[in-house]
């Protein structure tokens, strides 16, 4: 049992119970039960009180129908939690008739003013100074003069009905701050969700671009070998040399992204450094050394000075356009180019030829197009792709490089 659970008698009904107050009838608690004794003794005791001072002054048959009425309306605040501004209505009757209601009608104006909107309480309030009104004169008591009685009454109503009124206004103030509190609590789990969901894509979207061109590398040397077993030993020991660095390289990622997985609070000491725009030569020269034919056209003179993440995002374009001319169109030159300058943004095109001849589907196509899509809208850029006007494919992609 937690602690809410354990404190859960300390609270009203509508407020213990998880839907109590959209419920017809929640069940009490251990403080409603103690509440409505008290209830029920005080305004038995002022019953009493009123019932002894009134046999001074009354008949027996009077006396007795005062102490029944009493018990009656006494008995009758039971029904208060359910039946609050039928029951004030009628222990305003019956007090206009029998003082000795006077205690319980006050317990039922403080259930009205507790439960009911304002309106009604207004005119129970003064349906009930009438009734106070008019006993004052139907029966006077003979201890007390007539202005003190008025006076006494109107103070004694107005003080009850503005307990209820705070207590009315404590309590949905409870409410409201329980309802913020599991709006927020809802919302931070949706934010967490969000985060997580964010997160993953991000680390997919990563993989695939860091593992796609090592992979397609090893494919496509590792394919030369199958159907080319007579090369030279030299192309042989090339190929190898090529399978072997990208298969190093494929996998020293690779722990660099399971790294950062396992420990995303730690620096990042040890681990290599993120691609940017300068490392664009060197992309090329690794294309270029396992047998594709890269054309780099760029008009950036400096790269150190694009924003990182923009340099990043450039390099993973172009390593994207690579592998997939590696993939779809192999043995076609393949023409990069870079243009941009600060203040007007920064292009990033990729554009190959269609290839000779026929070349195999390759399952799981298109996937790294999506990440990038989603990886430039991510750096405030925008990207396009598909058949180019004179044949072949086109990878076009504009970023921001802020002045």
């Amino acid at each position: 049992m937690t602690r809410t659970d354990r404190q859960r008698w300390l609270l009203p009904s509508h407020l213990a119970e998880p839907g109590g107050s959209g419920a017809a009838r929640p069940r009490r608690t251990v403080r409603d039960w103690i509440v409505d004794t008290s209830l029920f003794l005080l305004a038995a005791l002022v019953g009493l009180v009123a019932a002894d001072t009134s046999a001074q002054y009354t008949s027996e048959a009077v006396t007795l129908f005062d102490q029944l009425a009493g018990a009656l309306a006494c008995c009758a605040l039971w029904l208060r939690r359910r039946w609050p501004a039928g029951l004030a209505v009628g222990l305003c009757l019956v007090n206009l008739v029998a003082p000795v209601a006077a205690g319980a009608l006050l317990a039922s104006l403080f259930s009205v003013a507790v439960r009911r909107p304002f309106r009604e309480i207004a005119w129970i309030c003064a349906l009930a100074v009438a009734a106070s009104v008019a006993q004052a004169f139907l029966r006077p008591d003979p201890t007390t003069g007539l202005t003190l009685s008025l006076v006494l009454g109107f103070v004694l109503i107005l003080l009850v009905t503005a307990w209820g009124m705070l207590v009315r206004s404590r309590r949905q103030l409870v409410e409201a701050l329980r309802e913020r509190a599991r709006r927020a609590e809802a919302e931070a789990e949706l934010r967490a969700a969000q985060a997580q969901r964010l997160a993953r894509e991000a680390i997919a979207r990563e993989m695939h671009d860091v593992l796609a061109h090592r992979l397609t590398l090893l494919s496509v040397h590792a394919g030369a070998l199958e159907f080319r077993p007579d090369a030279p030993p030299e192309q042989i020991a090339r190929a190898a040399g090529v399978i072997r660095d990208s298969a190093h390289e494929a996998l020293q990622d690779l722990r660099e992204i399971i790294g950062v997985l396992r420990a995303p609070d730690e620096d990042g000491e040890g681990n290599r450094p993120q691609p940017t725009l300068a490392t664009l030569g060197a992309l090329v020269d690794e294309s270029r050394e396992a047998g594709a034919e890269v054309v780099l056209d760029t008009t950036v003179d400096d790269p150190d000075t694009v924003p990182a993440a923009t340099g990043r995002t450039v390099y993973r374009i172009a390593q994207e356009g690579l592998t997939n001319a590696r993939k779809h169109a192999p043995g076609t030159p393949v023409t990069v180019t870079v243009r941009g300058r600060p203040g007007e943004g920064l292009t990033v095109e990729v554009r190959n030829p269609a290839p000779a001849g026929p070349v195999p589907h390759v399952p799981g196509s298109g996937q790294g197009l999506i990440g990038l899509t989603e990886r430039a809208a991510l750096a405030g850029g925008r990207l396009a792709h598909g058949p180019a006007p004179e044949g072949g494919f086109a990878l076009h992609a504009w970023l921001p490089w802020p002045p």
